[in-house]
C-alpha cells in the first residue's frame, strides 16, 4: 500500500521526479498530443510548408471556428496539435514576443529566437506547484535572414530543429512517410506535395479541401501565405488525393467508428 501512495504521488506531483527520473506529469501532456490530429511541417530551399488535418466533427459546425495554423509574425506560422485552448495561450504569447521585438529593435524576430522563447515559458510550468504543463505541442516554421526554419516545440520545454516532422495522430506513419520521401533540394511546390501524400497515407480516402490546411513561408518574399481552398483543390487534384463520392460513402460506413465513439471525443483536444 504505501509503494502505491508513492507512485500516486510522482503521479499528480508535477515538481516531483519519479525514482528513474520521470516527470509523468510531461508524460501525460505528451499523450494530449498524441490524441489531437496531425500537424505536418517540411522545410525546402525554397521555403516552409505547414499542412494540418482540420476535419470538423459535425457539419453543424462553422468551419473558420477549427484553426490549426497560425500567422505569428509576418514571416512565421505555426501549426499546432493538442489541446486547443493551450495553444492558443502559446501562440497569443509568441505573438506578443514577435511584437515586443519589432518594437525593442525594430525588425523582425528570428525564428529560432522566437521558438526558444516560448519553450523557456513552457518549461517553466513544468516545475511551478499547483501548474500544469501545457498539453500541446507546435510546429513554429518561418524564414530568417533568407533562411528557411522548422522547429517543434515538446511539452517538456524542449526544442527540437527538423528537416521534416509531424505531430499528433499517426505521427509515427507520418514520419517514416516523410524520411521515405524527403529531398533537402525540393522546391516549395514539391514540399506541398510531400505533406499531403503523407497526410493522404494515414487518411481514410481522399482528402478534401475543406478538410486540409495549408500555409506557406517562401523564402523569396519571407511572407506568411495561407492557401484558399481553390488552390489546395488545385493541389489535391494534381496530386490524385481529391476525395470522391465513394470515399465520403466509405467513410460513413466505417465500422471501426461508431457514432458513440464519435461523441465520446474530447472537445478540448482539437480534432
Amino acid at each position: 500500500m504505501q509503494g502505491q501512495n508513492q507512485q500516486q504521488a510522482y503521479d499528480r506531483g508535477i515538481t516531483i521526479f519519479s525514482p528513474d527520473g520521470r516527470l509523468y506529469q510531461v508524460e501525460y501532456a505528451r499523450e494530449a498530443v498524441k490524441r489531437g490530429t496531425a500537424s505536418i511541417g517540411v522545410r525546402t530551399a525554397d521555403g516552409v510548408v505547414l499542412v494540418v488535418d482540420k476535419r470538423i466533427r459535425s457539419p453543424l459546425m462553422e468551419r473558420d471556428s477549427v484553426e490549426k495554423i497560425h500567422k505569428a509574425d509576418d514571416h512565421i506560422g505555426i501549426a499546432s496539435a493538442g489541446h486547443v485552448a493551450d495553444a492558443r495561450q502559446l501562440i497569443d504569447f509568441a505573438r506578443r514576443q514577435a511584437q515586443l521585438n519589432r518594437l525593442r529593435y525594430g525588425e523582425a524576430i528570428g525564428v529560432e529566437t522566437l521558438t526558444k522563447q516560448v519553450t523557456d515559458h513552457v518549461q517553466q510550468y513544468t516545475q511551478i506547484g499547483g501548474a500544469r504543463p501545457f498539453g500541446v505541442a507546435l510546429m513554429i516554421a518561418g524564414v530568417s535572414n533568407g533562411e528557411p526554419y522548422l522547429y517543434e516545440t515538446d511539452p517538456s520545454g524542449t526544442p527540437y530543429e527538423w528537416k521534416a516532422l509531424a505531430i499528433g495522430a499517426d505521427r509515427g506513419a507520418i514520419r517514416e512517410h516523410l524520411e521515405a520521401s524527403y529531398d533537402e533540394d525540393m522546391t516549395l511546390e514539391a514540399g506541398v506535395g510531400l505533406a499531403l501524400e503523407a497526410l493522404a497515407s494515414v487518411a481514410d480516402g481522399g482528402l478534401t479541401p475543406e478538410g486540409v490546411g495549408i500555409a506557406t513561408i517562401p523564402v523569396e518574399d519571407a511572407q506568411f501565405h495561407e492557401l484558399t481552398d481553390a488552390e489546395t483543390e488545385a493541389y489535391l487534384t494534381d496530386l490524385g488525393l481529391l476525395a470522391t463520392d465513394e470515399d465520403d460513402a466509405t467513410a460513413d460506413d466505417d465500422p471501426d467508428t461508431t457514432a458513440d465513439e464519435r461523441d465520446t471525443d474530447d472537445d478540448s483536444v482539437d480534432e
